[in-house]
């Protein structure tokens, strides 16, 4: 059990922290709005005229993307979800819009690779920093489980991070019963376990377990994303161990 300290809010009696992953661990600005563009483009190549809607729809706006728009927190199901709801305003049966909306999202992630994003400065000595104060530490994303894992691979955090779970076929945020999958997988109670995130789904979740308490995080210092959060930083640091 630890106390948690951030700004001038104390956690007591805490086991285990989820972190979202996109825009709270990891810098994916560029990377989605670059994605977002990308699969604007080959829908457009095929519904002329869709692509100024959709990129809206996405959350694209010029060289901005919204940190709370569609393509940064929503599951991979639910983008292709919105995107076929666009192209079947065109007179295409459902399916169809369906179909176009997932192919044109895979080309779109194969065209521009799948490396994972940079974390943000300071991530990874934080999570080094809480695993060796005997934390539990676990990742639960909007992305899909591989994507998670992939993530975790790459930058190197498999000592870190006992949890990498995304959203593949089941529920997404902020459906309270993904934290509780990832406080049982954890061996935790969602009473003892905190939730660190970058929107308001974040913390609709974790409030709706009945989590230890919703940490939200707004790296460009928007504190309307985390609506609902007990705290609010700006960067991950300020997540301190002040007793163990």
């Amino acid at each position: 059990m630890a106390t948690i300290q951030c700004r001038n809010v104390t956690f007591s009696n805490i086991q285990a922290i989820l972190f979202d992953k996109n825009g709270t661990l990891e810098d994916s600005e560029a990377d989605l709005r670059a994605f977002a563009l990308r699969s604007a483009r080959i829908i457009d190549a095929q519904i002329p005229g869709i692509g100024e809607p959709l990129l809206m729809a996405f959350g694209v706006n010029g060289d901005r993307l919204d940190p709370a728009g569609l393509i940064a927190v929503a599951s991979r199901r639910e983008t292709e979800v919105a995107a076929a709801a666009y192209i079947a305003e065109t007179g295409r049966s459902w399916f169809e819009s369906l179909s176009i909306a997932r192919q044109a999202l895979e080309d779109a992630e194969k065209y521009l690779g799948n490396t994972p994003s940079p974390l943000f400065v300071g991530s990874l000595e934080v999570l080094k920093s809480l695993s060796e104060a005997g934390l539990k530490l676990g990742i639960l994303s909007a992305a899909t489980t591989q994507e998670v894992c992939a993530f975790v691979k790459h930058h190197q955090l498999s000592d870190y991070i006992q949890l990498s779970m995304g959203v593949d076929k089941g529920p997404s945020k902020p459906d309270p019963v993904l934290f509780l999958q990832a406080c049982e997988a954890l061996g935790v109670q969602p009473s003892a376990t905190l939730m660190v995130g970058d929107s308001v789904g974040d913390m609709q979740m974790a409030r709706h377990a009945k989590a230890a308490g919703c940490i939200g995080i707004t790296w460009i210092g928007k504190a309307e994303n985390v609506k609902g959060a007990d705290v609010v930083i700006n960067q991950l640091d300020e997540i301190q161990v002040v007793s163990e």
